[in-house]
């Protein structure tokens, strides 16, 4: 029998008769934070939520405006976290109005699978109309909805594959991140997510990102008819907001264009204005085959996820009688449709791109002067737009073996988010770069707000001047629950970045 690794670290179950909870305990929050955190920890990813929970991040969290939350204590903290999925901050206004409005007058079929639909109709065209006019070539293209960002990538590997049968290679790139599932997996050269599920899709190849000349050589090797795809991210989100050096996408685009290669843009983080542009690969100058969306689009709110692709390539895929040989159940819903018809309707109104790209001047200005004042805190910083990243220097100093270097290297990153958390901001950590946070603030908060955010960031770095205080400013007892809890994880660890 498989028993429970952790048994003793949860609160003892009920005795008496199992009772459900109702949606009105929820919502009224008769549900206490306490229950709540017990049955996440016993029904749900325990692992995740345990060690969030030795770090005081568990939560749950309470929106007390659309840019601030509350935990239980009622402390309240400036929310940049969302992996850049909230693009107006938690529950906004905009969209909670338009749903309950929604609501009450839609009429039009929920979910439509085998009909046409007004909501899905509407936004396909503002999302084409919208990628033509950055990237006119893009006017007859075609999109095909899902439900969130891997599933996204799941259906250009199909589309791409299916425009080039006999090829059996896609190339993507060092610390790269494109989703969890097996195609997208494939494709996220990360041992620690990939080891344990291998084989994976079989023809997966990685590049060095930013690097035209291996990029070449690589097909050059494995021959062009044999490649299928190349798949890239105009700036790398999980690896750490890595910025590609000038003319690479553009150089990129040339070399596959040369040689029938399809290009997959995953815009899934960068695209609908947190850079700074619309689509950052149109801003660096890639005109891509395919480009994939999905975080901004459900405006925090719902899940969608959409794939636009060139005319050609879809009817390749989706032509005649071939029309069902991909398929998503609830992709195309009209809730989803509504709302990532109002959430783009809201960032074109605003031009939220000009904002993103006027702020993130101001905010990686403030995390250079932080960088250049506490040199032992911050080994570099960059950004782009509204997505920050923090690279932090290791908090122990001294040479140490692989395995050891790297829990090190994750212990620094997973401190400072602590550190941060503690200083009232909530951040992201990036799932593809050790020593790396990341700040992706919501493209309408306030500008008072986005001052005194990094504000705190610097009281954080001034309680932390050196990494090594990221340790000795956590208790020891704190200190010693995660080393133990580290121990317990799976020894392959993803290769370090520095």
């Amino acid at each position: 029998m498989i028993r429970d690794s952790h048994e003793s670290k949860l609160a003892p179950a009920h005795t008496s008769a199992r009772r459900f909870i109702r949606a009105d305990d929820v919502l009224s929050e008769r549900f206490t934070p306490a229950e709540a955190r017990r049955l996440d920890l016993k029904y749900g990813n325990e692992e995740l939520l345990y060690g969030l929970d030795l770090l005081d991040l568990a939560g749950p969290f309470y929106r007390v405006t659309p840019w601030e939350l509350e935990d239980e204590r009622g402390v309240r903290r400036i929310n940049a976290s969302g992996y850049a999925a909230v693009p107006f901050g938690d529950m906004p206004p905009v969209i909670t109005e338009f749903v309950q409005e929604f609501m009450e007058k839609n009429r039009a079929m929920a979910l439509p699978q085998q009909s046409s639909s007004p909501w899905r109709a509407a936004l396909q065209a503002n999302l084409v109309n919208l990628l033509a006019r950055e990237l006119p070539s893009h006017a007859d293209d075609q999109v095909f909805f899902c439900s969130s960002g891997t599933e996204a990538i799941e259906g250009a590997m199909k589309f791409a594959k299916a425009w080039r049968p006999r090829a059996k290679y896609f190339i993507s790139f060092g610390s790269g991140y494109h989703g969890k599932t097996y195609g997208s997996l494939s494709l996220t050269p990360n041992p620690e997510y990939q080891d344990v599920f291998r084989p994976l899709v079989p023809g997966a190849l990685t590049s060095p990102y930013g690097n035209l000349d291996a990029l070449r050589t690589l097909i050059r090797r494995v021959g062009p008819d044999n490649v299928v795809a190349v798949v890239v991210e105009p700036i790398q989100g999980e690896g750490g907001v890595n910025i590609p050096p000038p003319g690479f996408l553009k150089g990129l685009g040339e070399l596959c264009q040369r040689h029938g290669i399809v290009v997959i843009a995953d815009e899934i983080q960068t695209g609908l204005g947190r850079t700074g542009h619309w689509f950052e690969s149109a801003a660096q100058g890639l005109d891509p085959d395919i480009l994939t969306l999905a975080k901004p689009l459900g405006g925090g709110m719902v899940a969608v996820g959409a794939t636009i692709v060139r005319h050609p390539i879809y009817k390749k895929m989706l032509g005649g009688l071939s029309s069902k040989r991909h398929s998503n159940t609830f992709g195309g819903g009209a809730l989803a449709m509504a709302v990532g018809l109002k959430s783009l309707e809201y960032l074109i109104d605003n031009d939220f791109p000009a904002r993103s790209l006027h702020l993130g001047e101001q905010g990686l200005a403030r995390l250079q002067a932080l960088q250049r004042r506490f040199p032992k805190l911050f080994e570099t910083v960059r950004g782009q737009g509204l997505l920050f990243a923090m690279q932090f220097q290791p908090m122990v100093g001294l040479p140490l073996p692989g395995l050891l270097k790297e829990l090190v290297f994750e212990a620094t990153a997973i401190l400072a988010l602590r550190e941060i958390h503690q200083a009232r901001v909530m951040a992201n950590l990036s799932l593809s770069s050790k020593r790396v946070v990341r700040l992706s603030p919501a493209l309408d908060m306030p500008q008072e707000l986005f001052s005194e955010m990094f504000d705190r960031i610097e009281r954080f770095a001034q309680m932390n001047s050196s990494s090594r205080h990221l340790l000795t400013n956590t208790p020891a007892s704190m200190t010693a629950q995660l080393a133990a809890f580290a121990a317990t994880k799976p020894k392959k660890r993803t290769p370090s970045d520095g």
